[in-house]
């Protein structure tokens, strides 16, 4: 293994749901949102790094009245003495740790969702980071 996890939390939490109304459009219009996911990462001490996975669900449409939902999931990452490549790094941010943890930012996600009420919020059950690595870096 290249790096360890040394510790994982919630850094932040935003689940808004302005009014009734919004709340009774979104429960028919779910399927007009989608899932977004960002990673970022921050250098904390030599080897030592926080990886960010943040998911948050915007409409397809331009929508006025919207919810607002995000969550970024903080890793803290160790490299091993023997990544000392750039690229090795990237990957290891960018799809080792979001592959590792998303099944659990997932859970809790859509735990936050379950528990306001919706029902049929669907989130896929895994994401393939490699894929969207490759994507990435075709563009």
């Amino acid at each position: 293994m290249k790096y360890k996890i040394i510790g994982k939390y919630i850094k932040n939490l935003d689940f808004k749901i302005p009014n009734p109304k919004i709340f009774s459009l979104l429960s028919k219009n779910i399927s007009n949102y989608k899932i977004n996911i960002d990673i970022k990462s921050n250098q904390l001490k030599d080897r030592i790094l926080e990886v960010e996975t943040t998911l948050n669900l915007t409409p397809n449409k331009d929508e006025v009245e919207k919810i607002n939902t995000k969550i970024i999931y903080s890793t803290i990452i160790e490299l091993d003495d023997t990544v000392t490549d750039k690229k090795d790094v990237e990957k290891i941010i960018l799809i080792s740790v979001p592959t590792s943890i998303y099944p659990e930012l997932r859970k809790i996600f859509l735990f936050v969702f379950e528990n306001s009420g919706f029902k049929d919020v669907k989130i896929s059950n895994t994401v393939d980071f490699q894929k969207l690595y490759n994507h990435k870096k075709i563009q």
